[in-house]
């Protein structure tokens, strides 16, 4: 299935991601499409990373994650997180056609974050009405 976004959806998208994510404390996020897209992306402040490069490498992480899934007997891992000494990398499954990451800092609680990006999710999907 493939969709075709409106303003009104994109920005509801955005107030969303802005007020459960950013203002929660997480330095970016960004909505992908599974090819790699990017849909939608905030940021804390000064945007120090390669965002576009960030957006393919994660579907691709993704889509070898969900092979290496199968491997094992699962149908999917519905999210992924990668620890770093300053930032970390989270991702989760919005539907079977978007991926949304995170990237935030050790002062953010892990398991804080899952709660708001379920939350989040959860709007984006009654946004997108899937």
């Amino acid at each position: 299935m493939s969709y075709t976004l409106g303003q009104k959806q994109l920005d509801s998208i955005e107030d969303t991601l802005n007020q459960d994510l950013i203002e929660l404390g997480v330095q970016c996020v960004v909505l992908i499409d599974m090819a790699g897209n990017i849909i939608a992306d905030l940021h804390s402040g000064e945007m120090i990373h390669d965002i576009y490069a960030l957006a393919a490498l994660a579907a691709g992480n993704y889509g070898a994650v969900s092979a290496m899934a199968k491997i094992i007997g699962e149908d999917e891992f519905s999210l992924l997180f990668h620890k770093g000494q300053k930032e970390n990398i989270h991702f989760s499954k919005v539907s079977s056609e978007f991926l949304l990451i995170t990237i935030f800092g050790n002062h953010v609680s892990l398991g804080f974050l899952r709660l708001k990006v379920t939350e989040a999710i959860e709007k984006i999907k009654k946004i997108l009405e899937i």
